[in-house]
């Protein structure tokens, strides 16, 4: 079983895979959509890797932190969630974001997630919670982490504004993991008007 994978970037893919070379031979490695920019074609990198074997393929799934790949991992394990829906979720919420959306029971923050609506939202807030050992305290206490108000702020402008909500994912995902709500809506806003 592949563990993780050192070597340069031979070329990525705006649909989340990556072709790795390592001593000489490439590997394809499937990413959160959300690792893709830090993977600079020609760059040195090293993934956490996930070997998934099925009948017809073994396919890596590749994470730049290990707590990416025990969330996946975890995220698997759960009812009904392959490894396709598991990358979707990571690509649209790290780590933190999806404890802190399960411990405050933010269904909206799982429907961004491409192919989630209520329906399975909350079933996997039900499983999750067990599996990614949610804490029952408030995560947003934890010194240095955004408030879930924040980003939920944030996100409800955003679609008050009239922002659809592959644009609301899609911004959402590249926000960084701190700020205020007024400097999240304005990196937001920011990110949104370059797009257009």
């Amino acid at each position: 079983m592949i563990g993780s994978l050192r070597g340069n970037v031979i070329e990525r893919t705006t649909t989340g895979e990556v072709l790795v070379e390592v001593g000489g031979v490439g590997y394809r490695v499937l990413v959160p959509l959300s690792t893709i920019p830090g993977l600079e074609v020609g760059a040195n990198t090293f993934l956490f890797v996930h070997t998934h074997v099925r009948d017809d393929a073994i396919v890596l799934y590749g994470f730049p932190s290990r707590d990416e790949r025990e969330t996946f991992d975890a995220l698997i394990g759960a009812n009904g969630v392959g490894p396709k829906l598991a990358l979707a979720i990571l690509s649209v919420h790290s780590p933190t974001s999806l404890r802190r959306c399960l411990a405050d029971d933010d269904l909206d923050g799982l429907v961004l997630v491409p192919g989630v609506g209520k329906r399975t939202a909350q079933r996997l807030l039900v499983e999750l919670k067990a599996r990614l050992e949610v804490p029952d305290l408030d995560l947003a206490a934890v010194p240095g982490a955004p408030s879930s108000s924040a980003r939920a702020e944030v996100r409800d402008a955003l679609s008050g504004l009239g922002y659809s909500a592959d644009e609301v994912r899609e911004v959402l995902g590249q926000l960084p993991e701190d700020g205020t709500v007024e400097d999240l809506l304005r990196d937001a806003l920011r990110l949104l008007a370059g797009s257009r």
